[in-house]
């Protein structure tokens, strides 16, 4: 079994065990194993949980995220203002 999975189920103190059918064919040129993404495509395709501050709006922080990763898309969802 693939040993990321095994360190998930040893975190989560998961013990049944799993029923493999067979093992995935798979080709690296088609992307990336969970725990071997480099940190370009993390940042891509993440979200990122931010504690925005008073002041700024939603649009100007995610502007600034956009900016600052240099990234093609950013939006923000959620309630992003605190009462």
């Amino acid at each position: 079994m693939y040993k990321f999975l095994e360190k998930i189920d040893h975190f989560c103190n998961y013990s049944n065990s799993w029923n493999i059918l067979r093992e995935a064919q798979t080709d690296d040129k088609y992307g990336f194993y969970p725990d071997k993404r480099p940190i370009e495509a993390l940042i891509r395709n993440a979200i990122i949980n931010l504690d925005k501050p008073a002041g700024p709006t939603s649009h100007e922080v995610a502007y600034w995220v956009k900016k600052m990763f240099n990234l093609n898309k950013v939006g923000h969802g959620g309630t992003l203002e605190h009462v």
